[in-house]
């Protein structure tokens, strides 16, 4: 079967390798357009186009979508269909150009966490549960019918990369199950529940500030779900400091924001028990264990 992928982040790269791997043809490969980056303001390409270009698939990079030229270069390529993994939301004019259609890859069980930052949602709400979801795509996000869903447990001590990264692999047996199911025609689609639907709307800096009138559980959840990136946070003197890493404690006896450090250790209260801080960054340094950032900052 003749694939066109579609994806852009380091997430998708399982996926595209499997394909490129199997019994199935990639043809092409459409990803988000080059940048400029750091200081020398050097053009990078996404982890999409590197893996394309070292197998010599054709890649395509539309800076609107709706392009008429993109479309009915889309158009010549003949696809069967269209495999997305991490990209933009696409237009009904181009998710319907595929024979057999187009589906996407989602971070969770849908109909939960449905949006943007569906990984994220699901470890700050404290799941022990989540997986993946292929599904067709119709013209509301995420709303398609399902083909195949996998379930991940989400161990205590995981975070957002370590999620991130069981469920990149995770992914890519999907997809690949997932165009194996389509080439077959031997499958049946599963309609979405949308009273059980659920938000995972994206992330915003606002979501990333600490309450510590929260109990000592949904900070370290909230930490858990934003590290290694783009980091949970609060301000002490102005200074904002970032927590990567916490253990819940009940040790320490401390009212909601109030700080305690010793030489090697970091306390801080919630509105229920105590957290510790094993791994935090003072905005502009470097991401430091406890023990480390206390030599050269103190919350005295």
């Amino acid at each position: 079967m003749k694939i066109i992928f579609m994806g852009t982040p380091d997430f998708a790269v399982p996926s595209l390798k499997v394909l490129i791997e199997s019994k199935h043809e990639v043809i092409g490969v459409v990803t988000a357009p080059d940048k400029e980056r750091g200081r020398g303001r050097k053009v990078s390409f996404t982890p999409i186009k590197k893996i394309a270009l070292e197998n010599n698939l054709p890649v395509l990079q539309p800076a609107k979508l709706k392009d008429p030229d993109f479309v009915e270069l889309l158009k010549n390529f003949n696809a069967d269909l269209f495999a997305i993994v991490a990209f933009r939301i696409l237009p009904k004019e181009i998710f319907s150009i595929p024979s057999k259609g187009s589906f996407n890859l989602h971070g969770s069980l849908l109909p939960k966490y449905r949006g943007a930052a569906p990984i994220q949602w699901a470890i700050i709400n404290g799941e022990k549960e989540t997986g993946v979801t292929t599904f067709k795509l119709e013209e509301k996000v995420d709303t398609g019918n399902i083909y195949i869903q996998e379930k991940l447990k989400i161990e205590d001590d995981d975070d957002l990369g370590s999620v991130h990264d069981k469920m990149s692999l995770l992914g890519a047996e999907t997809v690949l199950k997932t165009v194996d199911m389509i080439d077959s025609g031997n499958f049946e689609l599963q309609k979405q529940d949308d009273s059980l639907a659920s938000p995972a709307p994206k992330i915003t800096k606002e979501v990333c500030k600490i309450d510590w009138a929260k109990s000592a559980e949904e900070i370290h959840n909230h930490v858990r779900g934003l590290s290694p990136f783009p980091g949970a946070y609060f301000f002490f003197n102005d200074k904002q400091i970032k927590i990567y890493k916490t253990k819940i404690t009940e040790t320490e006896n401390l009212k909601p924001a109030e700080i305690k450090q010793t030489k090697k250790e970091l306390f801080i209260g919630t509105g229920k028990a105590t957290l510790e801080i094993l791994e935090l960054q003072q905005e502009g340094k470097k991401r430091l264990n406890t023990e480390e950032f206390l030599r050269g900052f103190s919350f005295s």
